[in-house]
């Protein structure tokens, strides 16, 4: 198996993942959290979707996908680059307000389809690359590539078992 069919095949778990995590949910439910300062579903997989976007969009030298069209909007949100959930304050996460299930899948599905783009071509010299020289030590395009699906698996099994509290 080359590596750039490895990452694909692991970046592929996501999308249907995300799909399970969130089918026949509502609104209310995207947003309800479990407890005082937990993460509700909907936030959880916009928090894994965001920091893949952002990531990505950087390796690629491209515009995010969250700062085009009206997605931030169907969020109740604006479209900061820069606003990924990461540190997010409880009042933060509960201003994330998905319109429905479906614009969580869609721009999740957006943001895997540039990923399998990216991934397409690579090659494992390519992995090698110094992508972020400001950890010590530099952190490689490998690295970081296994850190955002990492955190993507990480998030999408948190909002599936939030989602097995909500629907029984």
């Amino acid at each position: 198996m080359n590596v750039d069919d490895l990452l694909t095949e692991t970046y592929d778990q996501l999308p249907d993942l995300v799909s399970a995590a969130v089918a026949g949910l509502g609104p209310d439910e995207l947003c309800r959290a479990p407890g005082p300062g937990a993460n509700p579903v909907g936030w959880l997989i916009w928090h894994l979707s965001r920091i893949q976007d952002q990531q990505i969009a950087e390796l690629c030298g491209v515009d995010q996908i969250w700062v085009t069209g009206d997605r931030a909007a169907r969020f109740g949100l604006s479209a900061d680059p820069a606003d990924t959930g990461y540190g997010h304050t409880p009042e933060q996460v509960a201003a994330v307000r998905p319109e429905n299930a479906q614009v969580l899948v869609d721009y999740h599905r957006a943001v895997a389809e540039r990923t399998r783009t990216f991934l397409a071509g690579l090659r494992p010299t390519d992995l090698d690359r110094v992508v972020d020289e400001s950890w010590d030590p530099p952190v490689t395009l490998g690295v970081r590539l296994v850190s955002i699906v990492a955190d993507g698996l990480q998030h999408v099994g948190q909002a599936a078992y939030l989602r097995g509290l909500l629907r029984p």
